[in-house]
């Protein structure tokens, strides 16, 4: 990482208020990278997602577990990673929210939140055993004022390639 680039990281509980506290970080760190309203919307979504699921899903909400939260701020984008101790899972095993059998489903839209909002997004197998979610933003370009971060992007999923 260069001597420009920024890194902050933090063990989280697994428990609910994890998420509040991680969405909070976030948003605090993109707004001081000036990111706008739009975009601090999706990026605490997308972490709140993540958060989310490591809490549920990987490590099964169990206590003697953790979730890792990484920020790292470069001098073009913030990438987040969202590390669980659970056993770790296939993205391609995940449904389609927008699949017919699934539009009723209660769960199953963070991914594709996570995907849609940010500009770059992947599951990695983590370091601890579970699944590690790297995801990044693009900074907005200073001198630029008449965006204030709505420029459109992650209007629609990336795919993977």
């Amino acid at each position: 990482m260069s001597e420009d680039s920024k890194h902050l990281e933090i063990t989280l509980e697994t428990q609910v208020e994890s998420v509040n506290l991680a969405e909070e970080m976030c948003l605090r760190v993109a707004q001081a990278a000036g990111f706008g309203e739009d975009d601090c919307y999706r990026i605490g979504m997308s972490v709140r997602e993540g958060v989310i699921n490591a809490f549920h899903y990987g490590n099964e909400e169990r206590p003697e577990k953790k979730i890792h939260l990484a920020l790292d701020l470069t001098p073009d984008k913030m990438i987040i990673h969202v590390l669980d101790e659970g056993k770790g899972f296939d993205l391609r095993g995940v449904p389609d929210p927008l699949a017919e059998e699934n539009l009723l489903s209660t769960s199953g839209r963070g991914i594709f939140l996570m995907r849609a909002f940010m500009d770059e997004f992947q599951v990695v197998p983590g370091r601890t055993g579970g699944a590690e979610i790297i995801m990044s933003k693009k900074l907005p370009l200073s001198g630029n004022p008449g965006t204030n971060g709505k420029s459109g992007q992650g209007a629609a999923p990336k795919q993977e390639a």
